[in-house]
C-alpha cells in the first residue's frame, strides 16, 4: 500500500470519528433539551396547581367568614325575637291579671250588707276561678296534698300531728304548692300524720297533766 493510501485511510478513519463524536454530541444536547423542556413544563404545571388551590382556599375561607356572620345574625334576631315573645307573653298575662285586679274592685266597693253577703260570696268565687282559669292556661296546677303520702319531691313537713291518717299521710296543708308545665316551682307545706289517733294524744296530755298535779 503507497504512502498516500495510508493518509486517505486514516483521513477517512478520523473524519468518521469525528461524524460519530458530532452525533453523539448532538444527541446528548437534544437529551438535555428535552429534559428541560419536560422539567419547565411540570414546574408550570405545579405552579397552575398551587395557584388552584390557593384560590380554592380564599373562596372556602370567605364562605367560612360569611357563614360565621349569617349565623352571628341568626343569633341575634333569635334572641331578640325572644326577647320580644317573652315581653309579649308577659304583658298578656298582666292584663289579664289587671282584669283579675278590676273585679277585686269592684268587688270590695260594693255593698257588703248582710243580705248581699251571697251574691258578695259568688262574687268572690267567680274571681277565684278567673285566676285559676288564668293559672292553667299558664300550664300552672296545684300540687296534689289532701289525704296523700307524704312525698319530699312536692311536700315540705311543717309538722307532725296527730289525725285519724296513718302514719305519713298528708293530714293539712298550711300552703299550697305548684307545678308549671310539670315542674315543680313552689313546694306544698303540709302537716303530716304521726300516726296517732287524736284522742289517744289527748288522754295522754290529760294523763300526764293529772300525774304533775299528783307530784305537786
Amino acid at each position: 500500500m503507497s504512502e498516500t493510501s495510508k493518509i486517505d485511510k486514516k483521513l477517512k478513519q478520523e473524519a468518521l470519528q469525528q461524524e460519530q463524536q458530532d452525533l453523539v454530541e448532538e444527541t446528548t444536547e437534544n437529551e438535555i433539551v428535552d429534559v428541560e423542556i419536560v422539567d419547565s413544563t411540570e414546574e408550570t404545571g405545579l405552579l397552575e396547581k398551587i395557584m388552584q388551590l390557593e384560590r380554592e382556599k380564599a373562596e372556602m375561607k370567605d364562605k367560612w367568614l360569611r357563614s360565621v356572620a349569617e349565623f352571628e345574625n341568626f343569633r341575634r334576631r333569635s334572641t331578640v325575637e325572644k326577647s320580644t315573645w317573652i315581653k309579649n307573653a308577659n304583658q298578656r298575662l298582666i292584663l289579664e291579671l289587671c282584669d283579675v285586679t278590676d273585679n277585686f274592685e269592684r268587688a270590695l266597693a260594693g255593698d257588703h250588707d248582710e243580705g248581699n253577703a251571697k251574691h258578695y260570696q259568688k262574687g268572690i268565687e267567680m274571681i277565684y276561678n278567673q285566676i285559676s282559669n288564668i293559672l292553667k292556661r299558664e300550664g300552672v296546677e296545684k300540687v296534689e296534698t289532701d289525704k296523700r303520702d307524704f312525698n319530699p319531691e312536692y311536700h315540705e313537713a311543717l309538722a307532725h300531728i296527730p289525725s285519724e291518717l296513718k302514719e305519713n299521710k298528708i293530714a293539712a296543708t298550711i300552703q299550697n304548692g305548684y307545678l308549671m308545665n310539670g315542674k315543680l316551682i313552689r313546694a306544698a307545706r303540709v302537716a303530716v300524720s304521726n300516726g296517732e289517733k287524736p284522742e289517744k294524744t289527748a288522754d295522754k296530755k290529760a294523763d300526764k297533766k293529772k300525774n304533775r298535779n299528783r307530784r305537786i
